[in-house]
């Protein structure tokens, strides 16, 4: 079966068999070469629809790279017909809701609800709940749910909540009680989105868009494209209270699969739609990740994920086969719409529920749903034979890089990794990540330790400088490790990943006490700064510059990278830095103090992860050193400046150490038994004979009996080109 006719006739006659109704005309893109090349499996695919159609699936659609590449219905259901969202409304119509009206600053989201909600002022609890809190379950609202007694059983004002007499908006501000202290416990709350939704709607009075219906009409669905009968929000409609037209925003939606899919495009693209900006990026971004509350109890709800905005986010990997930057809307019968950013993928499901018999609604969502379909997209990611084409064209200056033997690598440091460094007043300062640093080594295994490295790429010798102000313990993502060092005027800066997303540390006295301040919350998952000359002798201008992948996690693939700056005298000043946003229309960068305005200063969809930075003053390049694909793979890129236009002076999948670190699979899941090499890093220091000569450091795994979890040097050439 190995020619695409083949394929797609044995595809074809697989639905068939199955009853299927309606399949759409995007089957062709599905056997795409591209699109088997960026992870989709056909087999694994007709698999996970053969078990979605046995468990109660009426519909599931999967967009990649901006088009529909997969689309099935059961008998009596497709393309046009919606299907209800239940509690998947509290995204796309809450979190969308909410969207808005923050994106217009009409409302924040820590603002207190009686802002919005006058009748809660005086109340000694119902006063001290906020917006944030009302969107995350945290408000202390009691749920209107007995167990699970079916809501026509209900009594009371639970009843009438659900009865929607006289009024759901009246009960959950009147008469629903609050159960525990705001902002304390995560606790579900149908009631907590009813609030919610009168305050929206309060906070839209003399906006063009008085209500939620019209708000998200005339915002979100026309502009995307979205004609009103593929969805409709309200139950029977709006319910008129204190002169405002308020919609259900916690369910009584119905949306079509690609309405559904529409939305998580557009919040994948970060509030974009065809070149227009809908939504600023910042907003777009904030309401899909973690918000910073109290999380489920996952002992008696299972996987539950961590609550955004009207969102669920994946942000501590409780979806351990998920990347971090997965976030989800769903509902009773396990509507689902999943989007992983950082994989360019948005799935629906819609249909009834998964697994009678699931102890919990989110065990059923993740063993039956989520985990098969991420094995219909993992294998070909992981496919070590896929052709991967440069982002970038030939270097017009560095003809080509070559690379000592892997003989004479130098392997210092055995069971430690990371190493960014960078050249101080006195010598060469590096850090270390789950490990215990150069002989004589620590006693605990450190997640981030420091040390001193004086000598040459040849004969250096490491020492490591103990700091109980500085060191953290932790494996992996569980521990702050250093993703960036740099020296200006004799103080030593340091980023530290995996503290939400980097904070910045610094020390007086060569990294023996750090003094720890903000951090970068949105972004910048592993910033690295670039590095200039001996005590950043040599720089370019008044400025520090910082690298890093346009994401919040380090183990994580981005699209692309982004660039900060901040004068040199003002590093740990917040409020200092700024951040490219683009390029003009004479070639000169652009800056904003704004962050949700960052744009990428270099682009590589799906492979841009941790990256090191440094200028050559001899060939006068900025070099990036990038580690890419979750497959394997890294390169070297250069440019005249720091934010670009950017060639290609080296790239690979494969340069005879095994292949490239997987960030974010599990050793069971790779297969292939090699080394994985990571975190390149070419010291200014080690630039020599008229900058053709360079070192870079790296670490790594065991490849052919060698151990690379170590500090290891290997020489380079760079041949000029004329």
């Amino acid at each position: 079966m190995s020619k695409p006719a083949d394929r797609r006739n044995f595809i074809k006659r697989s639905l068939a068999a199955t009853g299927a109704a309606w399949v759409g005309s995007a089957w062709p893109a599905l056997l795409n070469a591209s699109e088997m090349r960026q992870g989709l499996n056909i087999s694994r695919l007709e698999e996970l629809r053969g078990q979605l159609a046995a468990r109660q699936t009426t519909g599931l659609l999967i967009r990649r790279h901006n088009r529909t590449v997969y689309e099935w219905y059961a008998p009596g259901w497709g393309p046009e017909k919606s299907h209800y969202a239940a509690s998947m409304a509290k995204s796309l119509v809450g979190g969308m809701s909410l969207l808005v009206a923050l994106n217009d600053g009409r409302i924040g989201a820590d603002d207190p609800a009686w802002k919005y909600i006058p009748q809660w002022k005086r109340d000694p609890l119902k006063s001290r709940i906020t917006i944030r809190q009302l969107a995350t379950h945290t408000s202390g609202l009691e749920d209107a749910e007995e167990g699970n007694k079916p809501h026509a059983q209900l009594t009371g004002w639970k009843g009438n909540f659900w009865k929607r007499k006289p009024n759901p908006f009246w009960i959950a501000i009147h008469e629903t009680p609050v159960i525990y202290t705001p902002g304390t416990k995560f606790a579900y709350s149908n009631p907590g989105f009813a609030a919610l939704a009168y305050a929206i709607t309060a906070s839209l009075r003399g906006a063009p868009q008085p209500d939620i219906y019209t708000l998200l009409k005339e915002r979100v669905m026309d502009p995307i494209g979205i004609p009103d009968r593929d969805w409709s929000i309200g139950y029977d409609g709006p319910t008129e209270l204190d002169g405002l037209r308020i919609y259900a925003t916690w369910g009584g939606a119905s949306y079509t699969a690609r309405a559904t899919a529409a939305i998580g495009q557009l919040m994948l693209q970060r509030g974009g739609w065809n070149g227009r900006r809908l939504i600023s990026r910042k907003w777009a971004e904030t309401v899909v990740k973690y918000a910073g509350m109290p999380l489920p109890d996952r002992r008696k709800e299972g996987p539950f994920l961590g609550s955004g905005l009207g969102w669920y986010a994946n942000f501590d990997a409780v979806w351990p086969q998920v990347p971090r930057d997965a976030f989800v809307g769903a509902g009773a019968g396990h509507q689902v719409l999943f989007v992983i950013p950082s994989h360019d993928l948005v799935v629906v499901r819609n249909g009834n529920v998964l697994e009678q018999n699931a102890p919990t609604f989110w065990a059923a969502l993740f063993d039956d749903f989520i985990t098969p379909l991420m094995k219909a997209i993992r294998p070909a990611a992981i496919s070590s034979t896929e052709v991967l084409i440069p982002p970038y064209p030939p270097s017009p200056v560095i003809r080509k890089v070559a690379f000592a033997p892997a003989a004479l690598v130098v392997r210092k440091a055995l069971g430690s990794d990371i190493w960014p460094l960078t050249w101080a007043d006195d010598a060469q300062y590096t850090a270390y990540g789950d490990g215990w640093g150069f002989t004589p080594r620590t006693k605990e295994k450190l997640s981030l330790g420091f040390a001193r490295v004086i000598g040459t790429p040849e004969t250096f010798v490491g020492s490591n400088i103990r700091s109980e102000t500085g060191e953290r313990t932790g494996d992996g993502p569980a521990g702050p490790k250093a993703s960036g060092l740099l020296m200006v005027d004799g103080i030593l800066y340091m980023w530290a990943r995996n503290a939400g997303n980097a904070q910045l540390a610094w020390s007086d006295d060569h990294a023996r006490t750090w003094h720890w301040e903000f951090r970068l919350e949105e972004s910048f998952g592993s910033p690295a700064f670039l590095q200039f000359g001996r005590n950043y002798a040599g720089a370019r201008d008044g400025f520090v510059y910082v690298y890093s992948q346009d994401g919040p996690s380090a183990y994580e693939p981005s699209d692309s990278l982004v660039l900060a700056r901040v004068p040199q005298s003002r590093i740990c000043r917040r409020d200092a830095y700024e951040f490219f946003s683009r390029v003009d229309s004479h070639g000169a960068p652009v800056w904003t103090t704004d962050i949700g305005q960052r744009g990428p200063v270099f682009t590589f969809p799906g492979h841009c992860q941790r990256v090191g930075a440094v200028y050559n003053p001899f060939c006068k390049r900025y070099l990036l050193s990038l580690g890419f694909d979750q497959s394997g793979g890294w390169g070297i890129f250069d440019a005249p400046e720091p934010c670009g236009p950017w060639t290609t002076a080296f790239f690979t999948r494969d340069w005879g150490l095994g292949r490239t670190h997987d960030y974010r699979l599990p050793s069971k899941w790779i297969n292939d038994g090699g080394s994985r090499t990571h975190d390149y890093r070419l010291p200014s220091k080690w630039i020599n004979d008229g900058g053709r000569r360079m070192a870079l450091v790296f670490s790594g795994r065991k490849h052919d009996g060698v151990e690379y979890d170590a500090f290891c040097v290997r020489r380079l050439d760079l041949e000029f080109s004329a």
